[in-house]
């Protein structure tokens, strides 16, 4: 039995920044994740320089693929207008094992199944024990099923469905470009040239909106591929794309329940308008990590609700 004060379920973002604060609190952890690292993770991957701020570092301090953007090309129902912004993206194959060496922690490949709680704490497949247990799972976290049932139920208005491919080409475009409730889309599509030559596109929608609509995001997919061979952006290669599921911010239930915590996607933190989920997964890792090193309650509510104010705001 290996033995911690804090078990973190999943490596991504929100479990590395919990793991990296925690550390520099003096606190020791463990983070299990079903995959090894580095590992493909479909992204959009844009960053805001908030993000940097969360983790002391400076941008220009970051090893991997890093492209700034400092405006997007945007249009909502077929108005488009150019918004000036200060925003990055990054390749999150790059970015995730990155975090974790900044961590300074090497997760364990395991997949949780089966979590008991007894009065020492948590152990997680009769192997690993920790005093706390943090979810950062994501959308299908098992701490999060076994312990906040109540979000599920919650949530299902905010489920979005996403699609997208992140693969090597010469993009003809180098700017960000953003398309809001095309064609009826309950939801937006993107098209994200990134560092060293590869290129993000890809959709996402609301389920509910997809079903009131009776229809699926296949569809979609096949109107955006044609949307931007129309406008010369691309000229579609044989894709296989990677579809995933996140839920936008609610009015959520409580991010714990005595020593359990839940941050990032497993909590269902991504802004409403724009999907955005990696700045709020640091910031709710870091948050989990100060409430248990200080014995005290986890709160999420100061994390922002929206992308907008902040791509307009960090302009500089």
């Amino acid at each position: 039995m290996i033995r911690t004060e804090v078990l973190i379920i999943g490596g991504g973002p929100a479990g590395a920044a919990c793991a990296k604060r925690l550390r520099e609190l003096g606190e020791d952890c463990l983070i299990l994740d079903k995959q090894a690292f580095p590992r493909t993770k479909p992204c959009a991957g844009w960053v805001t320089p908030q993000v940097f701020q969360y983790l002391q570092v400076d941008p220009k301090g970051y090893p991997h693929s890093l492209t700034h953007f400092d405006s997007f090309q945007v249009a909502i129902k077929g108005i488009r207008f150019r918004l000036p912004t200060h925003q990055f993206a990054i390749r999150r194959v790059e970015f995730d094992a990155w975090l974790l060496e900044l961590a300074g922690t090497e997760p364990i490949q395991h997949r949780a199944t089966r979590i008991n709680q007894t009065d020492k704490g948590f152990v997680v497949d009769e192997a690993f024990q920790g005093r706390y247990i943090v979810g950062a799972g994501g959308t299908h976290c098992p701490v999060r099923r076994q312990f906040f049932p109540e979000h599920t139920e919650k949530k299902h208005r905010g489920l979005i469905l996403a699609k997208e491919a992140e693969f090597p080409y010469p993009a003809i475009n180098r700017r960000c470009h953003l398309w809001f409730f095309q064609d009826g889309l309950p939801g937006y599509a993107w098209y994200v040239p990134k560092a060293g030559g590869y290129l993000n596109i890809g959709i996402g929608a609301s389920a509910h909106g997809l079903r009131r609509k009776n229809r699926t995001l296949n569809d979609y997919w096949e109107k955006h591929l044609a949307q931007m061979n129309h406008l010369g952006l691309i000229d579609p290669p044989k894709l296989s794309p990677q579809g995933y599921s996140y839920y936008l911010r609610q009015k959520e239930p409580g991010p714990q329940s005595g020593r359990v915590l839940l941050v990032g996607d497993s909590l269902g933190l991504a802004t409403r308008d724009m999907g955005e989920g990696i700045g709020p997964a640091i910031q709710s890792g870091i948050m989990a990590a100060e409430a248990i090193h200080h014995q005290a309650s986890l709160d999420t509510r100061s994390i922002a609700r929206l992308s907008f104010p902040s791509l307009v705001g960090w302009r500089r």
